[in-house]
C-alpha cells in the first residue's frame, strides 16, 4: 500500500515553537524538546476524535497531549515513568482550584519567606551588590544529594533562598494550592534562578552569585493564576496521569478503552531526560539518592547509553529485524574504525537495539487497550547521534508496527532540522497507525 504523506510548510524550527495563543497551561512547565500543541490538535481533528472518546499519550512527558485534549473537551490519559514529568503533567491538567485563592495563598508564602530572608540579611528585590553578614550559615543540600546535581547548576545564595522558600511552601502541604506552587518553583528554577542553559542539551553557564528567587516564583504563580481564570471555563473533560512504564501496560488501562493515541516517544540519541530535569527533580524531592535515580532510569525507554543496565532484554524483541541489526552493526563497525573506546561509545549499538526493542514491546503491550479501528500518531525523528550512522526512526517504527499487526496509514513529514554534527537535514515525522478494523467494517 502506498503511504500518504503530508508536508508542513515551512520546514524549520518555528513549527516546534510554542505559539502565544497556546501558552495557557502548556507554559507552566515543559521540556525543552516538547512537541507543539498545534500538532496534537491537527491529529485530534484528523482522527475525528469525539467528545466521548478516550485519547492516550503513553509517553506523556509534561502533558502536551493531555492539556490539548482537556481544552478540546476530550477525555485523556497519560502514562509517564519519570516522576517529575508525571507531576508536571498532573498539575497542568488540574484547573479546578480557585485562581484568587492560589494567588492569596502564594502571596502569604512569599511574604513569610521574604521576612525570613531579611532577618538573615538577604533581600530578594533588585540585586544591588551589598555586603553580606559575616559568618552567615547558608542552607545546603546533604553531600549525597548535592552530588546528584550537575556541578555548578545552582549557586550557593540562590540555593539558600530556594530552600527557605521550599520550607514555607511545605507548610501548605495538603492545601489545594500546594502542587501548583511547587510546579511554579520548578519553572522558576530552570529559567530564572539556576545557572543551567539549554541549547538543546543541558549545560551550566556563568554562575549567578544571587537571584530574585521569591519574585521569580511569584511571577510563575501569577501566570498560572491568569491562565486558570480562563481555563476553569473549560474544566469539563477528565485527564488522568498514571506513573507507569509504557512498555508494560498490563493492568494499567481497561481493555479496548482507548480510541486514539497521540504521542512523542524519546528518540534514539544521547539525550538523558533525567539529566535535563535533575535540578528540579532533586530539589522537589522526586529523586533523593543514586538508587532512586537508578530506579527512575530503569522505568524509561532505553533511548540513551546512560540508562542501559546489565540484564536489559528489550533487544530480544528485534533480534529478527534485519534492518535494525544492520544499523547496529554499522554503528559498531564505525566505532572500531574510528578507534572509539569509551564505555558510552561501546554501548551505541546496544542501545539502538534496546530502543527499538522497547518500542516493539510497547506496541505489543498497547494492543489489548486499543479499540478496534483506533488511530495512532507517533512523532519521531531521524537520528545520527551514534557516530553519524543514520537511523530512520519513523520508517523502522512503521515496519515494527506492521509486523505486530498494525496498519501504517501514513508517514507524515512534520518538519526538518539540522543534525548538530553533520549539518544534514533530518526528518521529524508522524507515523500514523491503525489497530485492527472498526466493528462492522468489511474485510
Amino acid at each position: 500500500m502506498a503511504l500518504e504523506t503530508s508536508v508542513c510548510k515551512p520546514r524549520n524550527g518555528s513549527l516546534n515553537k510554542l505559539m502565544p495563543h497556546d501558552r495557557a497551561a502548556h507554559e507552566w512547565y515543559r521540556f525543552v524538546l516538547s512537541f507543539p500543541p498545534h500538532l496534537v490538535r491537527q491529529y485530534l481533528d484528523r482522527f475525528e476524535v469525539a467528545d466521548r472518546s478516550l485519547v492516550l499519550d503513553p509517553f506523556c512527558g509534561t502533558g502536551t497531549t493531555l492539556v490539548e485534549c482537556k481544552k478540546k473537551g476530550t477525555s485523556s490519559v497519560g502514562i509517564e515513568a519519570h516522576p517529575m514529568a508525571h507531576f508536571a503533567s498532573r498539575v497542568k491538567t488540574t484547573w479546578s482550584i480557585s485562581p484568587d485563592g492560589l494567588f492569596k495563598h502564594a502571596q502569604a508564602v512569599a511574604d513569610r519567606t521574604t521576612r525570613r530572608l531579611r532577618s538573615e540579611g538577604f533581600e530578594d528585590g533588585p540585586l544591588i551588590p551589598r555586603k553580606r553578614p559575616h559568618g552567615q550559615n547558608l542552607r545546603r543540600l546533604s553531600p549525597d544529594v548535592e552530588r546528584l546535581l550537575l556541578r555548578g547548576s545552582i549557586s550557593a545564595i540562590p540555593l539558600h533562598k530556594v530552600l527557605v522558600l521550599l520550607e514555607e511552601i511545605e507548610c501548605g502541604n495538603g492545601s489545594p494550592f500546594y502542587d501548583h506552587e511547587r510546579l511554579a518553583l520548578a519553572k522558576a528554577l530552570i529559567h530564572c534562578i539556576s545557572n543551567l542553559e539549554f541549547g538543546p542539551e543541558v549545560g551550566v553557564g556563568p554562575p549567578r552569585s544571587d537571584a530574585q528567587v521569591v519574585m521569580a516564583w511569584m511571577d510563575c504563580v501569577s501566570a498560572m493564576v491568569d491562565d486558570l481564570r480562563d481555563l476553569r471555563e473549560m474544566n469539563n473533560a477528565p485527564a488522568k496521569t498514571l506513573e507507569a512504564d509504557s512498555r508494560s501496560l498490563d493492568g494499567v488501562l481497561l481493555p479496548e478503552s482507548v480510541h486514539a493515541v497521540i504521542t512523542s516517544p524519546p528518540y534514539p540519541n544521547e539525550k538523558d531526560y533525567t539529566r535535563t530535569t535533575r535540578l528540579e527533580s532533586v530539589l522537589l524531592g522526586f529523586i533523593r539518592s543514586k538508587e532512586e535515580l537508578r530506579n527512575v532510569k530503569r522505568g524509561l525507554m532505553r533511548s540513551n547509553t546512560r540508562n542501559v543496565y546489565v540484564g536489559d532484554t528489550d533487544d530480544g524483541w528485534v533480534a529478527d529485524y534485519p534492518r535494525i541489526q544492520q544499523i547496529a552493526a554499522q554503528i559498531e563497525a564505525r566505532r572500531q574504525e574510528l578507534g572509539k573506546t569509551s564505555g558510552f561509545e561501546r554501548l551505541y549499538a546496544k542501545v539502538t537495539k534496546l530502543y527499538f526493542g522497547g518500542m516493539a514491546r510497547h506496541l505489543k503491550s498497547l494492543q489489548r487497550v486499543l479499540r478496534p479501528g483506533a488511530m495512532l500518531a507517533y512523532v519521531v525523528g531521524d537520528q545520527a547521534s551514534y557516530l553519524r550512522v543514520m537511523i530512520p526512526t519513523g520508517q523502522i517504527l512503521a515496519d515494527i508496527a506492521q509486523s505486530l499487526g498494525y496498519r501504517c496509514r501514513a508517514i507524515d513529514l512534520f518538519r526538518t532540522r539540522l543534525a548538530t554534527a553533520t549539518r544534514e537535514q533530518l526528518r521529524e515525522e508522524v507515523v500514523v497507525l491503525q489497530w485492527g478494523k472498526r466493528r462492522g467494517t468489511a474485510s
